[in-house]
């Protein structure tokens, strides 16, 4: 028996879950199942104590100023389920991130007043998202450091779009890409280099390791995903 979202009531009690067709079934269609979260309340639950959880646990935006670069950490809904902005760098020898998937963001400039204008400048020139429109910043995450670069310290800022953003990249990106965090941590993985072995998210033929991937496991930590 197969029942689409539109045909489901889903309650829990104790250790079992029922389902029952709202409509076309006698109630001895009932069945029960083993517990189960069911994707798409979770969806709708998760979605709102997910952004209500970060406004309480982030530090605020006007803290954490001791770093020398910032990246948003971008999020929008869809069908009430979050997702992620990642971009991919392009190929380019004097890039220590040369072709990864990252996050928009970059060095603070020396006429920058603050990292929150480090990072609206920097997503706006890589991305054209304007993060003084219809969007929210929930905070900051804890700085990190760059294993390329271990002198520099980065600020991850967590920022909640209100509306769907035209995305155009400049010249050093070369694509982009949404991804839930659910998504993520379904799809935990390795990925090998001549290097080493890192940990990483691995989604079709999108690998995602390294500082990005450390942003990330934060973020899924803090909002308790399944794993």
């Amino acid at each position: 028996m197969h029942l689409n979202s539109s045909q489901m009531h889903v309650c829990t009690s104790w250790k079992r879950l029922f389902i029952l067709k709202k409509e076309g079934f006698h109630r001895k269609t009932l069945v029960s199942l083993p517990i189960i979260v069911c994707r798409l309340e979770w969806s709708k639950l998760g979605y709102a104590n997910s952004i209500e959880k970060l406004s309480r646990v982030l530090k605020p935006v006007s803290e954490g100023q001791d770093a020398e670069a910032a990246v948003a950490l971008l999020l929008k809904t869809v069908d009430q389920d979050l997702k992620v902005l990642f971009v991919k760098r392009t190929e380019n020898p004097a890039d220590p991130w040369s072709g990864q998937m990252a996050l928009p963001g970059g060095k603070r400039d020396a006429t920058d007043q603050s990292l929150k204008q480090t990072v609206v400048r920097e997503t706006l020139e890589e991305t054209n998202i304007n993060l003084l429109d219809r969007c929210r910043f929930l905070g900051v995450m804890e700085t990190l450091t760059s294993t390329p670069r271990p002198e520099m310290k980065i600020l991850p800022f967590i920022v909640l779009l209100e509306h769907e953003p035209s995305i155009k990249l400049n010249e050093e990106l070369e694509r982009f890409v949404w991804i839930s965090p659910e998504e993520l941590v379904r799809h935990r993985g390795t990925v090998k280099f001549s290097f080493g072995e890192f940990p990483a998210y691995i989604v079709g033929n999108i690998v995602i390791w390294g500082l990005t991937y450390r942003i990330l496991e934060n973020l899924v930590h803090t909002l308790e995903y399944p794993h």
